[in-house]
């Protein structure tokens, strides 16, 4: 079981194992915001709740915090896993204005997509094919992107990933 954390001004920070949102939380560095009731953690003299989000009692400052680097995580995140040509679930990443015609490895230029339409749309431009995108690619803002240890999104995070 993981845990989100989330700074003092409750943007995400990272998520970690329960056992280390435990510590946080024991030592008075964190709070509690979600837990799970269901399965709670039993000691040898207390039983205490399963942390699903916590938020740090002191703000961390992290450096760069405007600055999004281009992933392909992070483009996959930002579009949901779903390809931006038909919909269906994506696992490749695609450069709208392909690389050979100039474009550029940007947010703005990369989406999500399936490796059936990655494929078939190889080097073309979108008008060459009549195909349009689903979404328009962007730089997403802080939220989610830059949480360190986030591959599965647990469904209870969303209101906290999307916050800011």
């Amino acid at each position: 079981m993981r845990t989100l954390v989330l700074n003092a001004g409750f943007e995400p920070l990272a998520v970690v194992t329960f056992r280390r949102a435990l510590i946080l939380v024991l030592t008075e560095k964190a709070t509690i915001i979600l837990q799970d009731d269901d399965s709670p953690v039993r000691g040898t003299d207390r039983e205490l709740p399963r942390p699903t989000v916590i938020v740090l009692k002191r703000y961390v400052r992290r450096p760069y915090r405007n600055m999004i680097h281009v992933t392909r995580r992070g483009v996959l995140r930002r579009d949901h896993f779903r390809c931006a040509y038909c919909g269906k679930t994506a696992n490749t990443i695609d450069h709208v204005i392909p690389r050979s015609r100039g474009g550029q490895n940007t947010w703005e230029n990369l989406v999500a997509a399936c490796l059936s339409c990655n494929s078939r749309k190889a080097d073309k431009m979108l008008a060459q094919l009549g195909w349009q995108l689903l979404l328009t690619p962007h730089q997403p803002r802080v939220g989610g992107h830059l949480v360190s240890g986030l591959e599965h999104i647990d469904a209870s995070w969303n209101q906290y990933l999307h916050a800011s």
